[in-house]
């Protein structure tokens, strides 16, 4: 079937698109964000921008977009995929060592925070009941902007994470509240509230044990498969499947997305999973974005700035004060504490769906709802500006503050030594490492390999290094050494290249086929390159001269004759200021047999 030009779907997909595909390249090029690329490309492209001209110059139809609601199920799948994606990166491990952050400081600031904002509200004449519906729609922070702009791993990543993932599990709650706190509501509506969270928790509870029962085997016969089309299918299925159950259940979308995401990295899977599932997280994540562009117009804002100017700084400003003043008394570092502080100062993109349902709830005005619904959409569009704030307000805080405690690290000592490959070279480097007491972590794109290797108490993890974005996944900036040890010349020498670029100091070893792959090797960054043909090929040769009764002392000399004229051509090829360590090997050997 023809898809004509003038079908609104194909010009919204060719908007988008295009944002992603010349746009966004374009603002990276000038060191802009691209969450403030998206998010001006929906101002522009919005009804409010270029969409206002599509009557009198309708070949914009082609540069908008007509319909904005209907890419908001894409939106929200972004922030599904987005929370699925954080869920992998964690585990119950370390959620549950960040229990007293998510339940103790994240009530805190979500309370605190609205308590401030209701009673500000009121003193400008708003009610109680309103004013209660503002305050918890304006103390949530947003999850899809925040996190994508510090992960989850640095200290300021950690402290936003704990206080977001409880806004993000008491979403449903408040939803709930302020349908009970509706001038018509029923006396009954609490008791609901109570009923969505035992029906939440029993699915929680069934979704746990049945993911840690149904998740390894479906993603091991996916992994045999070797197709990457059917590894992403089971991917979604399971993200969407979560998703689905705790909406069903009455709490929101994205806390089934952040489980599923957490039975999965429970997995030697989840690397795998996080690759590619990334660039549909990013592409729906990018169409979020332009939806909070196209929310924002800048006729109204132009006509109402001094108090649409007003309530955006209020908020951003009681938000971050209560956020600061609570994690410095969770001895948390004074930059750490600003930074975070306002990073979670502006709205969030559920604070849209709060003030809905305090609209529908009467709780407050249409236009009262409208007026905070801009501030929001200003708040979010300020959010990477508020992010780049506060690390300069970070850094001139610790410049004057150097005796502020560090953080705990809770990300361990690196991976140790990092083996790329679990087969038989690989396996015989991993069990050297572990006799001679080194840590190591092994990557292996053989599911059965895998699952041999972790029987057997070895630490590897199942993922194909070849494919998207994996490499920067591996914390090579902790690591102490790098093995290279695949059977594959072409990916050992991109591989090497790409590893070299992310750490310059590491210590990278790799197999040779032969000694122009290592010369190969060398030129790109190794530290030491070992061709596995060239000693194999030496000691058949010697084994031969002596079975064929050649004296030994002859056959020793031409085998070290041989190996020098290998190791200078090694060194020529390779343009190397130093020797290979072909020759060191061998009289470490040689040393051995002569004890």
């Amino acid at each position: 079937m023809a898809i004509g030009l003038d079908n609104a779907g194909f010009s919204d997909a060719l908007v988008i698109l295009g944002a992603a595909g010349l746009v966004i390249p374009a603002f990276a090029r000038f060191r802009v964000s691209p969450i403030i690329g998206f998010i001006l490309v929906g101002v522009l492209v919005g009804p409010a921008g270029l969409g206002a001209l599509t009557d009198r110059a309708p070949w914009l139809y082609y540069l908008t977009i007509s319909n904005p609601h209907s890419i908001e199920p894409f939106a929200e799948f972004g922030i599904v995929l987005l929370l699925f994606s954080i869920g992998l990166e964690l585990s119950f491990k370390r959620l549950w060592a960040m229990r007293a952050q998510v339940f103790g400081i994240g009530p805190a600031e979500l309370i605190g925070s609205a308590v401030l904002i209701a009673v500000a509200v009121h003193l400008l004449g708003q009610d109680w009941g309103g004013s209660a519906g503002l305050g918890l729609a304006l103390a949530l922070s947003s999850t899809a902007l925040v996190l994508p702009l510090v992960g989850t791993t640095s200290p300021v990543g950690r402290a936003a994470f704990a206080m977001l993932l409880f806004e993000d599990l008491a979403l449903v709650p408040i939803i709930f509240a302020l349908g009970a706190m509706a001038p018509t509501a029923s006396p009954d509506g609490w008791v609901g509230i109570a009923g969505v969270a035992l029906r939440g928790l029993a699915t929680v509870v069934v979704m746990y044990l049945g993911g840690r029962l149904v998740l390894p085997r479906l993603f091991a016969q996916a992994a045999r498969t070797k197709s990457p089309e059917l590894f992403l299918a089971a991917s979604l299925l399971v993200v969407i499947t979560a998703s689905v159950a705790t909406t069903a259940a009455g709490l929101s979308p994205i806390v089934g997305a952040l489980l599923a995401g957490l039975l999965i990295a429970e997995t030697e899977y989840h690397n795998e999973v996080e690759v590619i599932t990334a660039p549909f997280k990013g592409l729906a994540l990018g169409v979020f974005l332009i939806t909070v562009g196209m929310s924002v117009n800048l006729g109204e804002v132009l006509a109402n700035w001094p108090s649409l100017l007003g309530g955006v700084t209020a908020v951003v400003g009681i938000k971050a004060i209560v956020t600061f003043l609570l994690l410095r008394v969770a001895q948390t570092g004074r930059g750490v504490a600003a930074e975070t502080g306002l990073l979670m100062g502006s709205p969030s993109e559920t604070t849209l769906i709060v003030l809905a349902t305090a609209a529908q709830a009467q709780l407050i005005l249409p236009s009262t709802a409208a007026f905070w619904q801009t501030v929001t959409a200003i708040g979010l569009t300020l959010t990477p500006l508020l992010a780049q704030a506060g690390k300069r307000l970070s850094r001139g805080i610790d410049r004057f503050a150097p005796n502020d405690p560090l953080p705990a690290d809770d990300g361990g000592d690196g991976p140790g030594a990092v083996v790329i490959g679990f087969g038989r070279v690989g396996r015989m480097v991993a069990d050297l490492l572990a006799v001679h007491g080194q840590r190591y972590l092994a990557v292996e794109a053989d599911i059965d390999a895998v699952v041999e290797a972790r029987r057997s108490g070895h630490p590897v993890m199942f993922g194909d290094i070849a494919r998207g974005d994996w490499v920067e996944r591996l914390d090579l900036a902790r690591a102490r050494a790098l093995i290279l040890t695949m059977d594959d010349p072409v990916l050992t020498v991109q591989l090497t290249r790409r590893m070299r670029a992310l750490a310059p100091d590491l210590p990278i070893i790799a197999r040779a086929r032969d000694p122009h792959h290592a010369a190969e090797l060398y030129r790109a960054g190794v530290t030491d390159a070992v061709p596995e043909t060239l000693e194999s090929s030496l000691q058949l040769s010697e084994a031969v001269l002596v079975d064929l009764g050649v004296a030994m002392g002859p056959v020793i000399a031409s085998i070290h004759a041989k190996r020098d004229e290998l190791r200078q051509t090694i060194r020529a090829a390779a343009e190397l200021d130093r020797e290979p360590r072909i020759r060191r090997v061998r009289r470490m050997s040689e040393d051995v047999r002569s004890a």
